[in-house]
């Protein structure tokens, strides 16, 4: 038997339409989760290199406009930014004859924060559902190759009635080359999932902690204490510390 004959194309050519679309789609679900894969490394790299510098640069700053205006150019993923505008422009809020105008202040700017939070958010984790499905199904759909090769083998022994090994050879090699397809796409997306969802974890809490002292600048006038430390995506109020309001 000649083993230069059981190379790739050997088996592409002897696969039927089965094999043939398990294979483009495994080549499909891989292509989408590098893309995903590589955008989100280069975004989560940039972000997490200039988050500390662009919190410091932040609070140096004499003002809040100027504070804003230096968090701009070093905020590149647009994390940290949309937040600071956004507590300023619900700060700046007149008295008006609008159900927004007639809340508190403090109220106000909170539910401003929390609805930039869950923007935030949801632009972090866009892409890593697709990464976990790809994860949990890719090996199930290499599974559907190899059983199918393995059907193939099956149905050459019984034609034959004998075993002969030049001919389970090749769906025998289909298989076991689909249930590597199944692996090697599934393997590189749940790593990638696994690590972006820490570093989505480490930027929330971040951004939860800028929220926090945003409040307290825009409605006293200082940074908050470590005492505050509750989740303005939840909106809990430490206890025993009193909502602040701002006089008119």
């Amino acid at each position: 038997m000649d083993e230069r004959a059981l190379g790739l194309m050997h088996f592409w050519e002897a696969g039927d339409a089965v094999t043939h679309g398990t294979a483009w789609l495994l080549l499909a679900m891989s292509v989408l989760s590098w893309y995903f894969i590589l955008s989100k490394a280069w975004s989560a790299w940039r972000l997490r290199k200039g988050a500390r510098a662009a919190l410091e640069r932040f609070w140096e700053a004499r003002t809040l406009d100027e504070a804003i205006a230096t968090l701009k150019p070093a905020d590149p993923e647009a994390v940290f930014f949309p937040l600071a505008e956004r507590a300023r422009q619900a700060a700046s809020v007149q008295p008006a004859a609008s159900l927004a105008a007639s809340i508190d202040r403090t109220e106000l700017v909170t539910r401003s924060l929390r609805q930039e939070i869950n923007q935030v958010s949801s632009r972090l984790e866009s892409g890593l559902t697709l990464l976990a499905s790809v994860g949990s199904t890719a090996p199930f759909v290499g599974l559907l190759g190899t059983v199918w090769g393995i059907y193939h083998a099956l149905l050459a022994i019984a034609g034959d009635g004998q075993v002969q090994i030049d001919r389970v050879a090749g769906p025998v090699g289909e298989a076991l080359i689909m249930t590597a397809a199944g692996l090697a796409v599934a393997i590189p997306a749940v790593l990638a999932y696994n690590a972006f969802t820490r570093v989505n974890r480490l930027t929330l809490a971040e951004l939860d902690g800028f929220a926090h002292d945003l409040l307290a600048l825009v409605t006293t006038g200082r940074r908050m204490g470590d005492g505050g430390a509750d989740s303005l995506r939840t909106g809990v109020v430490p206890p025993g510390k009193p909502t602040q309001t701002v006089g008119n």
